[in-house]
């Protein structure tokens, strides 16, 4: 009876500092933000450090070498993207008188004939939409150097961010397997084989998604631009980067990536040359990425469904804003890995069992 009594009361005090963390989260959430993020790198490039120890470099110049080199790719993809877009913003805009004559030649006489409907695209109040989204590049500037101006806060807060992160990345990394043998000293010894367990399990999980996620972007990043550059497209390079980038949330950065190739086929040719190769390039993509690259990358037996990943990011997004996407997919993780040991405890139950 004693024994129970006592079970009971600890997982009581489990329930409530979980509920307790909870709350501190929420409370918390900006100040967690440079920390979770930290978090999140230095699980991803805790591989790369051990790898490049292995190779008997130092372990704090590994962690800088790790550090440096994701900077240097992060940095890379700026000076790519930026300039692209750029270029393909004043060709929007050069463009779009063109554009609206073409949707009221060819899509509105199609809309009518195959649905009845009549459309007729106003020129002046799409040039105005156009307007109040794609202003004048000088104007852009000076509206965001306004905003920073008033928003001495915010500046302060991304700065901070920026100085921040990287030093909770290298001492993360540097401290790593030593912070991971702390958490399991602390462990209660009765429960001990159950948690390291169920912590090696969440990890095979969280790192087959990230770690294999991670690859197929990169893969779906070079096909959409090689595929999209040889098909002519001006802006190949910045549409198949940015599929790629945000292949991270299912269908989500498919779709986003599909409207942004078919916006530059309206731009760039005549006919239907432009969609049938966006048509071309994003069907095999989608073969590819479903048939090939996430069964080897990633695992088709991992547990995350594309759905429980796109209401994890949401929902920790609204509960706890940035931080909150930061930790979904771990949460995620945790939480599948305890409904399965609760579904096999269930059928291994007697009340289960019992007719």
């Amino acid at each position: 009876m004693g024994v129970l009594n006592e079970e009971r009361v600890a997982t009581g005090l489990w329930l409530g500092l979980g509920v307790g963390l909870l709350a501190l989260m929420a409370l918390l959430s900006s100040v967690l933000t440079p920390f979770a993020l930290g978090a999140v790198l230095a699980y991803l490039l805790v591989p790369g450090v051990d790898w490049l120890q292995r190779r008997r470099l130092p372990r704090w110049a590994a962690c800088l070498a790790m550090i440096l080199l994701t900077a240097l790719v992060l940095l890379g993809l700026v000076l790519i993207l930026v300039p692209v877009l750029q270029r393909e913003t004043s060709a929007l805009r050069g463009q779009w008188p063109a554009l609206i004559a073409r949707l009221n030649s060819y899509v509105a006489p199609h809309l009518h004939e195959w649905f009845g409907w009549t459309v007729s695209f106003d020129t002046r109040a799409l040039t105005e939409l156009l307007a109040s989204h794609v202003g004048d590049q000088d104007a852009l500037a000076a509206s965001v150097l306004a905003r920073l101006r008033s928003g001495g806060a915010a500046l302060v807060g991304v700065l901070g961010l920026l100085v921040l992160v990287p030093v909770v990345l290298f001492y993360l990394l540097l401290e790593w397997h030593k912070l991971m043998q702390r958490f399991e000293s602390v462990i209660p010894r009765r429960w001990h084989a159950q948690v390291v367990g169920m912590v090696g399990e969440i990890d095979s999980v969280l790192s087959q998604f990230l770690r294999g996620q991670l690859a197929v972007m990169a893969a779906l990043a070079l096909y959409y631009s090689a595929t999209l550059s040889l098909a002519g497209f001006q802006s190949g390079l910045a549409i198949g980067i940015l599929t790629g980038a945000l292949a991270f949330v299912p269908y989500v950065g498919y779709t986003i990536g599909l409207l942004l190739a078919l916006g530059a086929a309206l731009l760039q040719f005549d006919g239907w040359y432009g969609p049938l190769m966006v048509a071309l390039v994003f069907g095999l993509g989608q073969v590819l990425e479903g048939f090939v690259l996430t069964p080897r990358l990633v695992g088709q037996r991992i547990g995350l469904h594309p759905l429980a990943v796109i209401f994890a990011l949401l929902a920790f997004g609204e509960l706890f804003g940035f931080f909150g996407v930061l930790v979904a997919l771990p949460s995620s993780a945790i939480l599948l890995v305890a409904l399965r040991r609760i579904k096999q405890a269930y059928f291994a139950s007697t009340f289960y069992g019992r007719p």
